[in-house]
């Protein structure tokens, strides 16, 4: 991967401080820690989500259940339909792993961006092919709004105001070998949510 040429907004120690911050929410609003699971996301919000259990597990001895969910079949953006050629370089698709019973469960959905809240409504969506949690938080490093759909995250790293023509880009070292956040300029609006 090329370096992005962006204004740093968070460094690794910010980064680690934001995550530290939700895992204490995480605890705090949630007394029954052992029917929380924590769901990453694919691509970087799955290690975001890994932090997260650590840093829950330290602070109150509890091992959260961790899965994974692809959205990428539950996409309403994805370019291929009915047999056209894709509009976009087509997507990654990669496991779904919910190794554990949704029922009786919060289900804490964690995400690098929120920026549309497609991401998150095929998130949504793709827990409940698998079966339905008592309640469904979602937890993400930045929010940088503008929203399409009706979506508002429970814990919030950071909320970082942009223009429709920036793009947010969290890059963190299990992905990306680099640790940070930056604001680059985006020459095209890429179907991110």
């Amino acid at each position: 991967m090329a370096p992005a040429a962006g204004k740093i907004l968070l460094d690794a120690a910010a980064i680690s401080r934001t995550l530290s911050r939700i895992a204490h929410e995480i605890i705090e609003r949630n007394p029954d820690l052992e029917r929380v699971a924590l769901v990453g996301i694919h691509t970087r919000g799955v290690p975001l989500a890994q932090r997260l259990r650590r840093l829950i597990a330290e602070r109150a001895g509890v091992t959260l259940d961790l899965g994974t969910v692809d959205v990428t079949f539950y996409r309403d953006d994805v370019g291929i339909r009915a047999g056209e050629a894709p509009r976009h370089a087509q997507p990654i698709v990669r496991a779904t792993a919910l190794d554990f019973p949704l029922e009786g469960r919060t289900c804490v959905l964690v995400d690098d961006v929120l920026y549309t809240g497609r991401t998150i409504r095929a998130a949504i969506e793709a827990l409940f092919d698998y079966g339905r949690p008592d309640r469904i938080q979602l937890a993400v490093l930045a929010d940088r709004g503008h929203r399409e759909l009706p979506i508002r995250p429970d814990y919030v790293g950071k909320n970082l105001p942009t223009a429709r023509e920036e793009r947010v880009q969290v890059e963190l070292v299990e992905v990306d070998e680099v640790e940070r956040v930056l604001l680059v300029p985006s020459p095209e609006e890429e179907p991110h949510g």
